[in-house]
């Protein structure tokens, strides 16, 4: 699975799912959003991980499991069931990684047989990142792993598109790896331990205009094993979660229960077609504009906006709102995707050098029906 396919997918409804393995990491970078490090032990149950994903069937699955952290790699052998019960139900499994074990020489037995049952694998390279491992020793890993078969890509990260890091580090990887290595490339946002010192993330001008949201496509399992709509840290980390963005918790609720309310709910189905702002300037104008994500995360206390939600995006109807909106989002490709909601002077950078699959997602071609008002079950 190569990057361009992985990003492509996103704005899908449901075509994957993204699990934070554990808060733990032994890097200590000054940008972590998480606020991960050596002694924080926050982390879903093994047990609870493995019997949701072992829920998935070939008929009802996400597309893409995507493993995060922390650092993932630090419970291993979960890594290893989690791919193995993904894949006997077809879904594919791609894992970020702050590199950590790069710093020793080679990759380690154990850890060649874990990346080996990947079918993506990213590294995060950043300055901050660089100070913990050298950026020589990334590269040999990276090296090492795409030698084992194993699609892989750089998640790279700086301030901004002037930033003389970014610059030296795409062009580092291109003359290192030919050009053949894809890089999906982020700025720092005020979150975790760059909440002080971040910039704010771009605000949304009032005017009225729709503005989709991909990133309340996929569900994400919180590092308490709760089940969001929502992979914004601030949101991730809220507790409690606002009612229209909690999905479940992995302890009692399978994959097919989480997927029916991420696709059922008329409030996400609006959130996903033309984003918070649109709904706050539409039906709550009175209301002031907040940051993006402020705006949805209060969108459940403006009843109006419920409303209205309820009135225009339940049933099949709305289900097919939503999966029109999602299926323009895909076919305007990864790179498009990433010019909105990553550095956009680097956008390009994110396709691989054949282009990845841009096919139709079975849910957005109808062979998969990816709602649950289009199986007749309603909301």
């Amino acid at each position: 699975m190569e990057l361009a396919e992985l990003v492509g997918l996103r704005p899908v409804p449901a075509g994957g799912v993204l699990v934070t393995l554990t808060r733990r990491c032994p890097l200590r970078c000054s940008h972590c959003s998480t606020g991960s490090g050596p002694q924080v032990r926050e982390e879903p149950e093994a047990d609870a991980l493995e019997r949701f994903v072992s829920s998935f069937t070939a008929a009802d699955r996400p597309d893409v499991l995507m493993l995060t952290g922390g650092e993932p790699l630090l419970r291993p052998d979960l890594v290893a069931s989690l791919t193995r019960s993904a894949r006997a139900a077809g879904t594919r499994t791609a894992l970020l990684s702050g590199m950590f074990f790069a710093r020793s020489h080679g990759l380690s037995a154990p850890m060649r047989r874990v990346v080996r049952t990947l079918d993506h694998f990213s590294a995060s390279l950043d300055l901050p990142h660089e100070r913990e491992v050298p950026r020589a020793a990334v590269f040999r890993a990276v090296r090492e792993i795409r030698e084992l078969g194993v699609a892989v890509s750089f998640h790279l990260t700086g301030t901004g598109q002037d930033d003389p890091y970014l610059a030296d580090v795409t062009a580092d990887i291109d003359r290192t790896f030919d050009g053949t290595v894809p890089s999906l490339v982020n700025e720092v946002r005020p979150f975790g331990r760059a909440a002080s010192w971040a910039r704010p993330a771009r605000t949304v001008p009032d005017g009225g205009g729709a503005l989709p949201c991909a990133m309340a496509a996929w569900p994400v399992v919180a590092f308490d094993g709760t089940v969001l709509a929502c992979c914004n840290q601030d949101t991730v980390d809220r507790r409690p979660v606002p009612p229209h963005l909690l999905l479940g918790h992995i302890a009692r609720d399978d994959w097919s229960a989480v997927r029916a309310r991420a696709l059922g709910s008329p409030l996400l189905r609006l959130v996903r077609t033309v984003g918070p702002a649109h709904l706050r300037q539409r039906w709550s104008p009175g209301t002031p504009a907040g940051s993006y994500c402020g705006d949805c995360r209060r969108l459940g206390e403006l009843p109006e906006v419920v409303a209205a939600a309820d009135a225009l995006a339940s049933g099949a109807a709305g289900a097919l709102l939503d999966l029109t909106a999602a299926r323009r989002q895909h076919d305007q490709g990864p790179v498009t995707l990433v010019r909105r909601h990553g550095c956009a002077a680097y956008a390009d950078l994110v396709a691989a050098p054949g282009g990845g699959d841009r096919s139709p997602h079975p849910a957005l071609d109808g062979s998969r029906s990816p709602h649950p008002a289009a199986e007749g079950t309603g909301t």
